[in-house]
């Protein structure tokens, strides 16, 4: 090589530093990941799932339905992801429009902004109805709002932002036993029979009270102590 200009300085490459640039030239270019932000465009085409919320005819004579629309982003490579992008309810009930709309709008501009979007189901959830909550499958909702955070939750598992709280399987089969005893119990004694039952409940759930923590009525006094038996909350831990 000739040199034509003047050196004004120079430098020793060590072995160890020409391994690393080679290693790095060799090294293939990252992908370019997207991520969610509020700047990322909308589509033409998104993946929707329809959820059909239907509560107690008191609270509202018309059933609700929760459309939930996903984003697709690196589709096709390893970054893959589904995340919620915009959602939508529909009623034929007009005296809840305006909430409706406002709801609607946050809840989609919190899904664009990206990040962990899934505080907003302990949010809706924690939403209570002055005038009063209702039973619903078995589950206590204090609001409409906080059934509409459970649909949220059912879709964020669905797509895998979120996972599905499951109980141990020794935990499980130690709830099993004690429903079978209380059934054996409740169907045994006169004073609990059918016509004490709600409609939807086993014979044991009569005399259970409501757990705070998954809102079942599912609550009993069992071996001196308060157990949930359906999420399996224990007051003696």
């Amino acid at each position: 090589m000739k040199i034509t200009k003047k050196i004004v300085g120079f430098s020793v490459n060590k072995a160890d530093d020409a391994a690393s640039i080679e290693a790095a030239q060799a090294q293939p270019e990252l992908a370019d990941v997207i991520q969610m932000h509020e700047t990322l465009k909308r589509p033409e085409k998104l993946i929707g799932s329809t959820y059909k919320l239907k509560v107690p005819t008191h609270v509202s004579g018309h059933a609700m339905y929760i459309t939930i629309n996903d984003i697709v982003l690196n589709e096709g490579t390893e970054h893959e992801l589904r995340r919620p992008f915009e959602v939508f309810i529909n009623t034929k009930n007009l005296d809840h429009f305006q909430w409706i709309v406002a709801l609607t709008l946050i809840m989609s501009a919190v899904f664009r902004k990206g990040g962990d979007v899934t505080f907003i189901v302990d949010e809706l959830r924690s939403v209570f109805d002055p005038r009063g909550g209702y039973w619903n499958k078995g589950k206590y909702m204090p609001s409409i709002i906080a059934e509409i955070g459970e649909v949220i939750e059912t879709h964020l598992i669905d797509i895998g932002m979120l996972k599905r709280d499951e109980v141990d399987p020794e935990q499980q089969k130690m709830i099993d036993a004690k429903k079978a005893e209380l059934n054996a119990e409740a169907e045994a004694a006169t004073e609990t029979g059918p016509e004490n039952q709600a409609a939807g409940e086993e014979a044991w759930q009569a005399n259970a009270s409501l757990c705070s923590k998954c809102n079942h009525k599912a609550l009993v006094l069992r071996d001196g102590c308060q157990t949930c038996l359906n999420c399996g909350d224990s007051k003696c831990g």
